[in-house]
């Protein structure tokens, strides 16, 4: 199993070192206009993948700069497990993530169902399902599928849906929630 937390003293280090004593700290809405309200001054993501068995606990955003080790960690986490392929993720993406997470309030990391996928996994998942869009913003790397265990797809949708931020899919039946940062749509039961 692969830690995707940082380990050495780096500049990134030093600042995940400052904003993890100040995480308790940093307010649940800022001045930030739109969605990023719900993000904070010190802005983390946590995610855990059934199906590779990593991990990722990262703050990628201090005090209005993004950490670009940090960006470069969620990229690797998020790639096409089927092929080992990655696209960079849109960092709108990451920030609806993030603020949704930290409007429902909760410590418990993502279960990332589904970040980047490769055109040739997103071809194979649309024979499977009518579900899977031909142009899916997964290929792109602005979208990702995402659950809790804590938290119904109701709650989780809500609080993407409040991000105001892209497209916000429910899958009730499949116990997930799609985030992307496309247009702002609705979809799903």
């Amino acid at each position: 199993m692969t830690d995707f937390s940082s380990t050495g003293i780096s500049r990134r280090g030093l600042l995940a070192a400052f904003a993890a004593t100040a995480i308790t700290a940093a307010p649940t809405f800022t001045n930030a206009a739109g969605f990023l309200r719900g993000a904070g001054d010190i802005r983390r993501l946590r995610m855990v993948s059934p199906r590779t068995g990593e991990r990722l606990d990262t703050i990628y955003w201090v005090e209005g700069e993004y950490i670009p080790e940090a960006l470069n960690e969620i990229t690797l986490f998020m790639r096409d497990w089927r092929t080992d392929q990655t696209r960079v993720i849109d960092r709108r993406t990451v920030d609806i993530m993030a603020a949704s997470h930290n409007l429902l309030d909760v410590n418990e990391s993502y279960t990332l169902l589904s970040g980047y996928r490769s055109p040739q996994t997103n071809a194979m998942l649309r024979r499977r399902s009518s579900g899977v869009a031909k142009n899916s913003r997964h290929i792109i790397g602005q979208a990702a599928d995402l659950r809790l265990g804590s938290r119904s797809v109701e709650q989780v949708y809500r609080a993407a849906l409040a991000c105001r931020g892209g497209g916000v899919g429910r899958y009730s039946r499949s116990n997930f929630v799609h985030m992307d940062c496309g247009p702002v749509r609705t979809w799903g039961r």
